[in-house]
């Protein structure tokens, strides 16, 4: 085809488009709102271009405003444990969520509720915050709205529109649809409601339809303002007023008709290649048909062959079944002969019967010749017995073991029973994977893995705390499922606290699963996670301490103030600790965290503190401090033991140089290392630790986080409200868990 005849028929096509000459039939797939599943209804344009009905932005927007009130009113409950407390999940678009339409939306860190004004796009499944202004700042999709109206016409096709002025009982139908009074007419009310030489009679009437659009597009940020340019970094209409000082200020725009010429050409050189290649379509449905058929075909000729296969299993096993099934009854009779024929033997021994009963009647015999005849072989028989009787042992043995059959290694084999090409499996990451309350558990991928393998986490939960789990609580030792994902991580929710879970994954692919992986388990901590950050307000030394951008991490860097301070050490006193706490509190409940030290830390504090301790550490401050003053220093004075015995209002660890210092044991403290030999109080350093506050029983618990063990736990005046308590000395780092430093901004 040459230039000249290309664009003859390019041009041809774009006025069929205008003159609406293009079949609307079967593009319905394209006219469904991605939410309600239904025909767009007032569609609005996203900023990220998705459409999607008005009233389903209305009730998205509607039930995170609910949710948020209700994590509101429970932030203001009496008693609340907390300063800032998580807003609930919001249960009613869980169900969306579930099915895939929608993501869940994201959270603002340091507020409340969660931002009323997110959605998310069923699309692209980002979150499409839309400001201050809510769905006034969208625009009306009026181009999918005229082609939906389009569509519904041509569905119903003779269902005709009836004229919105006639009475009920003279209803006429429309002949035509006024756009600015935005109603349809029949000649005779058209004529009345727009006489000549009114006002009226200018106005813009076109077919009849249930489709009023505006004449002019006015813009949602600037409501008296037409939209004349287009940004093409928001690639949206905006006015002058936008680009002279609103938001698209410095973004590059164009004139409206030069975007319409130049979008309008794009799409119809798109259009005009798809109609041009419908040859090829054509002929690549007609291979996908013959693939949908020779898929249905191969499908059943496999099910035949599997059925076959276990068919022949199935016979095997009944074969071997009735082979060792007749061994053991042979075995069996034979046993019970030998028995039986003892017995009897037996019974031959009793008076009056058998052999003894024949004894006693030879006895009779008076003939000397006749009895000694008959009495040698008798009394061989009788010694016999005797000797029987005093060595009793049965003839036969009772007891089966030999046919114990042993099936573990078969039903090894039949359950990793599948079809050639199986996917190998993937192996749970110990190193990411976390588990508190709910377990973040991510996998590796097998080399072989593919794009759309599926993987399927099960659990089971294999014991807990001495009291008896709910009717809710997973039943321990059952296998639970998860749904299948694509994804390499999933989360899993309501896990008991103190408790020992298994874990397992494994891979499907075209229906076939990958063997499990090896199961893992986790010990989850005594009490819910405590999600805080670093405070950067309270006391918070900014010479001596680095505070990461996230506030999840804290690094106390030995510089020159603290060499210079470090210059007081030869007069007998020591360089003081840098505090910082946690930005919130505690006044009642479980709770607990997790952190990482450092290895190539000089020395860490970690612990708990009240705000009464905070203010002698905060606002008495001292370059210097004696270690007789700190009663977890580790000075072994008399009065300073003492003085240790009582509850304070604060419980510090002292980790450092790869170590983990146990203090001495008192009457209110255990530990688990012995408290005599200052030696086997240093422990090593854990990967992990974790710290549990009950602040109801005043007591405060010190974890390996890896395994849960507790090294130390003490009690601690719990009269104020605590707070996670670090104090850094020298070169030394603090690294909150993923779970616990912003944990809603991470997920």
């Amino acid at each position: 085809m040459s230039d000249s005849e290309d664009m003859t028929e390019f041009a041809s096509i774009v006025e069929r488009i205008e003159r609406g000459e293009v079949p609307i039939k079967n593009i319905e797939r394209e006219l469904i709102c991605p939410i309600c599943k239904e025909l767009f209804t007032h569609p609005l344009i996203l900023p990220c271009q998705h459409s999607v009905c008005h009233k389903c932005v209305r009730e998205l927007l509607m039930l995170n405003y609910d949710d948020s009130l209700d994590g509101g009113s429970e932030c203001s409950l009496p008693g609340s444990p907390r300063s800032r407390v998580p807003s609930p999940s919001m249960e009613r678009l869980d169900k969306l969520v579930r099915s895939g339409s929608i993501s869940s939306p994201g959270w603002r860190r340091g507020s409340v509720t969660p931002r009323v004004t997110t959605i998310p796009c069923p699309g692209c499944q980002h979150d499409i915050d839309l400001g201050e202004r809510g769905i006034s700042m969208l625009f009306r999709n009026f181009t999918l709205e005229s082609i939906v109206e389009r569509y519904r016409q041509a569905a119903r096709a003779a269902v005709a529109i009836m004229c919105n002025i006639c009475k009920p009982t003279q209803q006429q139908e429309a002949t035509k649809s006024c756009m600015d009074c935005k109603a349809s007419y029949c000649n005779e009310c058209f004529k009345m409601h727009h006489p000549w030489g009114t006002p009226k009679a200018q106005h813009e009437y076109v077919g009849p339809t249930t489709n009023f659009r505006p004449k002019v597009l006015m813009c949602p940020e600037h409501e008296m303002e037409k939209v004349n340019m287009y940004c093409e970094v928001c690639r949206r209409p905006v006015c002058h007023l936008c680009k002279l000082g609103g938001t698209h200020a410095n973004h590059k725009v164009t004139s409206m008709s030069n975007a319409y010429k130049i979008l309008k050409e794009k799409l119809a050189k798109s259009i005009h290649y798809l109609i041009s290649k419908e040859d090829k379509v054509r002929a690549q449905i007609t291979g996908l048909e013959q693939l949908i058929s020779q898929t249905e075909e191969n499908g059943q000729l496999a099910e035949r062959q599997a059925t076959e296969h276990f068919d022949c299993l199935f016979e095997t096993l009944q074969e071997r079944k009735s082979e060792m099934l007749k061994s053991i009854e042979q075995s069996r009779n034979r046993r019970m002969g030998q028995l039986k024929s003892q017995m009897e033997e037996y019974q031959g021994m009793l008076e009056n019967s058998g052999l003894v009963g024949y004894a006693q009647e030879v006895l009779k015999e008076t003939d000397q010749s006749c009895f000694v005849q008959t009495a040698k072989l008798l009394h061989v028989r009788i010694q016999k017995a005797t000797e029987s009787l005093r060595t009793f042992h049965p003839s036969a043995d009772p007891c089966f073991d030999e046919f114990v059959l042993d099936t573990s290694r078969e039903e090894t084999l039949l359950k990793e029973l599948c079809f050639g090409g199986v996917p190998d499996p993937p192996m749970i990451d110990l190193s990411k994977s976390r588990v508190y309350n709910e377990a973040a558990i991510f996998w590796k991928l097998s080399d072989d893995h593919q794009p759309t393998d599926q993987h399927l986490l099960e659990y089971r939960r294999l014991g807990g705390p001495s009291q008896s789990p709910s009717e809710e609580d997973v039943e321990d030792g059952v296998w639970q499922a998860m749904e299948r994902m694509h994804a390499a991580s999933t989360t899993v929710s309501g896990l008991d606290a103190d408790s020992l879970y298994a874990f397992r994954v494994r891979t499907c692919r075209n229906s076939v699963f990958s063997p499990y992986s090896p199961e893992v388990t986790f010990h989850t901590p005594p009490a819910p996670a405590f999600d805080f950050l670093f405070s950067d307000k309270c006391g918070f030394s900014t010479e001596r301490l680095v505070l990461s951008k996230r506030r999840d991490a804290v690094e106390s860097m030995a510089g020159v103030a603290f060499l210079l301070a470090a210059d007081r050490v030869q007069m007998g006193s020591y360089v003081s600790l840098d505090y910082i706490i946690g930005d919130t509190g505690i006044s009642q409940g479980r709770h607990y965290w997790a952190f990482k030290v450092e290895p190539h830390s000089y020395m860490v504090k970690v612990g708990v503190a009240s705000d009464t301790k905070q203010l002698e550490w905060f606002h008495n401050p001292r370059d210097t401090s004696s270690p007789r003053y700190d009663h977890d220093s580790g000075h072994d004075s008399g009065s300073e033991d003492a003085c240790y015995e009582l509850s304070q209002p604060f419980t510090l660890l002292t980790v450092g140089m790869g170590k983990l210092f146990i203090p001495k044991a008192s009457p209110s403290s255990s530990t688990a290392a012995s408290s005599g030999d200052p030696g086997n109080r240093a422990l090593p350093m854990p990967q992990r630790l974790g710290v549990c506050l009950d602040h109801d029983a005043g007591r405060v618990y010190f974890y390996d986080a890896d395994n849960m063990r507790c090294l130390y736990e003490r009690q601690v005046d719990c009269s104020g409200i605590m707070y996670p308590a670090f104090g850094l000395m020298g070169g030394g780092k603090v690294q909150l868990e993923e779970s616990v430093a912003a944990k809603r901004l991470a997920y």
